[in-house]
């Protein structure tokens, strides 16, 4: 019946994505999926509960909190990890920070990892999906995205995360996470102004600035290596894309600014070449290496590195 009303079929892939391809419905594929994307809206709108909800310190540290965790949940596993491999962890481990990164309302790991690895294959020629330099600043930042093109995980290009059937579970049902987030900052707040009413604190404000304001910033910045790292700073390396370096960027993303870097050598934990490059992503990630939940950080090559210092 579905395949029959297009608007019911959107409605049943909030909560199930792997039901059906929208691509495959008829009509224009990069046109927008209107109803599906109707959450994603939501989102932005819902920032304005700051409105109502006001602020506290409290709100404000747990903004800034949620973003810097889950920003490296997105950098150091989205991308580092289920995207280019470049260290090893248990499954326990992977299951979460898989879970941390669903929380970033940025889709699950298999749908990030499958359209990152197509990216670097074709970075900025035909088949690249969020190039600016073949669409435009806004497609490559966002509306991508909202495309109908892109909306399926295609798991033939994550064989190696698609025989995780946790891994599928998150994937296939990626607004779970983010909605018990949601509930969760309601909860807390909540609990918060009653039992310490001199923090100024409520459920609807740390939903407001925990939830939608600190996710809102985390999707921008996160889309900013698609757009402005494409545009923005200086190539140190030839490679056949527009690849940048931005220290800028570096700072917003916890180190991912180092783009052209990146791009001249993705197998790399690390994304800044030099000792000044800054990699708040790569600390965690060492860090993580001592107590043991990950191992195996694969290094810049020493010809890179020597490259790189010129």
């Amino acid at each position: 019946m579905t395949a029959r009303f297009p608007a019911a079929a959107a409605v049943v892939r909030w909560f199930d994505t792997w039901a059906g391809d929208p691509a495959a419905e008829g009509g224009d594929p990069r046109r927008v999926d209107a109803v599906r994307v109707l959450p994603f809206a939501v989102m932005h709108l819902g920032c304005l509960l700051v409105v109502p909800a006001g602020w506290s310190p409290a709100a404000l540290a747990l903004a800034a909190g949620l973003y810097v965790l889950r920003m490296f949940a997105i950098t150091a596993f989205y991308h580092r990890y289920f995207s280019h491999r470049t260290f090893r962890c248990s499954r326990a481990a992977q299951f979460a920070f898989a879970l941390a990164g669903a929380t970033a309302v940025q889709r699950g790991p298999l749908w990030w990892a499958a359209h990152h690895r197509v990216h670097h294959r074709v970075a900025d020629r035909p088949g690249d999906r969020h190039s600016p330099r073949l669409d435009g600043f806004w497609w490559a930042h966002m509306g991508w995205i909202t495309s109908r093109a892109h909306f399926r995980t295609d798991v033939r290009e994550v064989p190696d995360l698609a025989r995780y059937p946790e891994l599928r579970f998150l994937d296939r049902f990626d607004m779970l996470v983010p909605a018990a987030l949601a509930a969760s900052l309601l909860g807390l707040g909540a609990w918060l102004g009653a039992a310490f009413p001199a923090s100024g604190a409520s459920g609807l404000q740390f939903l407001a600035w925990g939830f939608f304001v600190s996710t809102v910033v985390l999707f921008h910045g996160t889309c900013t290596i698609n757009s402005l790292a494409h545009r923005m700073g200086s190539r140190r390396f030839e490679t056949p894309d527009d690849s940048r370096n931005s220290l800028l960027l570096a700072l917003v993303t916890l180190g991912e600014g180092w783009h052209n870097n990146h791009h001249r050598y993705p197998g790399s934990a690390a994304q800044g070449f030099r000792p000044r490059e800054i990699d708040p992503t790569l600390w965690g990630l060492r860090l993580l290496e001592r107590v043991g939940l990950v191992s195996d950080l694969h290094p810049v090559p020493a010809r890179l590195r020597e490259e790189a210092a010129r």
